[in-house]
């Protein structure tokens, strides 16, 4: 049965809520996807959603509309959904409310350069789309048991939806889209905090939901460790600059040079993702934030950083990236001491791997694929919605990705 727990749809407890709260909380979040929809609309109308074809993005409608299929999908279509993890995700599924909504919207169908060239429906039958299925989902909620196996969809289908909310926000920085977001105010700068060493749980046990990938449970042993307090600022990131840190491949490992070199063929990359200009006496930096130039106080996280110039400042300051076990304890423990997190996503040390004893849910396409190819992040961002800043979730993306709300802290060697 889910726990009790506090009656905000904004804490990380969402996690254990019954049906109320779920309810609740899935109706956020379709209102927020469908305030973001309305922003795109007003900045891309002209051009019918056209946004370039590259990697990091998807077309905007498509995202929109494979947010409503997966609720749907797994929801309304799935006669196992009570099943939770017991599910059989080959099972036979109910027709669409939307004809072609498997043709446009299967991500495991429909490869990410295709996407370009669907005819995709117009805004309106998408918003449509949205409210139906939000409509239908809402229905079978009332009917399901308050039991984990029961609601485990209800509640990957409200991550889901943050976790898209989250890409169409960056995907507004990556295209230039004024949103009127900004991220918080820098906080104090405190001195690095000396861990003791510990035998840690990691996936504690509970009941509720969790993603494959943070399962099984198992004890690792983590020595002491020294971490930085918060994410590495402005400031700090500024002085690897003006030391030529972008000029001396002896900091790089060898694919993290070869991409910088990429990048400096392309639009002569001399510093993070989106700087324009970086001030070597006074800390500060002019980085377009949301398609308007910005002063970012060089207190604040540096962000939009890859893993490869995460770890190329780690190598120039003397430091480490953080394995992902140390940033766990460090947040669950070091909190009261001064440690901060939740304002960029903090790039790992540690390569996305299973746990041991890993079994996939569902949801096949969510962690496996991406084993061994990619980087963790823990934490969390000034965009992610505040039910998803779990210390234990893991987040992950190819190393050279810097369009995320990224940035990193260290550990001392």
């Amino acid at each position: 049965m889910p726990a009790t727990l506090s009656s905000s749809i904004d804490s990380p407890d969402m996690r254990r809520a019954g049906r109320e709260l779920l309810s609740l909380a899935l109706m956020d979040a379709r209102n927020h996807t469908l305030h973001l929809m309305a922003q795109y609309e007003k900045a891309l109308a002209a051009v019918r959603f056209a946004v370039p074809c590259v990697p990091e993005l998807n077309p905007p409608l498509w995202e929109l509309g494979h947010i409503g299929w997966f609720q749907e999908w797994w929801l309304g279509r799935n006669l196992q959904r009570q099943r939770g993890m017991a599910c059989d995700p080959a099972a036979a599924r109910l027709a669409s409310i939307e004809p072609g909504a498997d043709r446009w919207w299967n991500s495991s169908r429909v490869a990410h350069d295709r996407r370009w060239t669907l005819d995709l429906p117009e805004p309106d039958r998408i918003r449509r789309y949205l409210l139906d299925t939000l409509e239908s989902t809402l229905e079978l909620l009332e009917k399901a048991p308050e039991e984990d196996a029961a609601l485990y969809f209800y509640r990957l289908a409200l991550f889901h939806e943050d976790m898209h909310g989250e890409a169409l926000i960056y995907m507004a920085q990556t295209l230039g889209l004024p949103l009127g977001l900004s991220p918080p105010a820098p906080g104090p700068v405190r001195e690095p905090l000396l861990v003791p060493a510990t035998r840690w749980q990691v996936d504690s046990a509970g009941g509720g939901f969790t993603f494959d990938n943070e399962r099984q449970p198992h004890e690792v042993q983590v020595p002491e460790f020294e971490i930085d307090a918060q994410p590495v600022t402005w400031a700090q990131y500024v002085e690897f600059v003006d030391d030529g840190g972008y000029d001396r491949p002896e900091l790089w490992q060898p694919p993290g040079w070869q991409w910088l070199q990429a990048r400096v063929a392309d639009d002569g990359r001399r510093g993070p993702r989106y700087v324009e200009r970086i001030g070597v006496a006074s800390g500060a930096v002019l980085q377009t934030r949301f398609g308007t130039r910005r002063h970012v106080p060089g207190a604040q996280p540096v962000m939009h950083v890859s893993w490869w110039e995460a770890d190329a400042w780690c190598r120039w300051a003397g430091r480490r990236l953080p394995a992902e076990v140390e940033w766990e304890v460090a947040a669950h423990t070091a909190a009261r001491r001064g440690l901060r997190w939740g304002e960029v996503w903090e790039w790992m040390g540690t390569t996305f791997r299973a746990y041991p004893g890993f079994t996939a849910d569902p949801y096949r396409d969510y962690s496996e694929p991406w084993f061994g190819t990619h980087k963790v992040l823990r934490g969390a961002s000034f965009a992610t919605r505040a039910r998803m800043k779990h210390p234990r979730y893991r987040n992950f993306y190819l190393p050279g990705r810097d369009d995320i709300f990224s940035g990193f802290r260290s550990c001392a060697l």
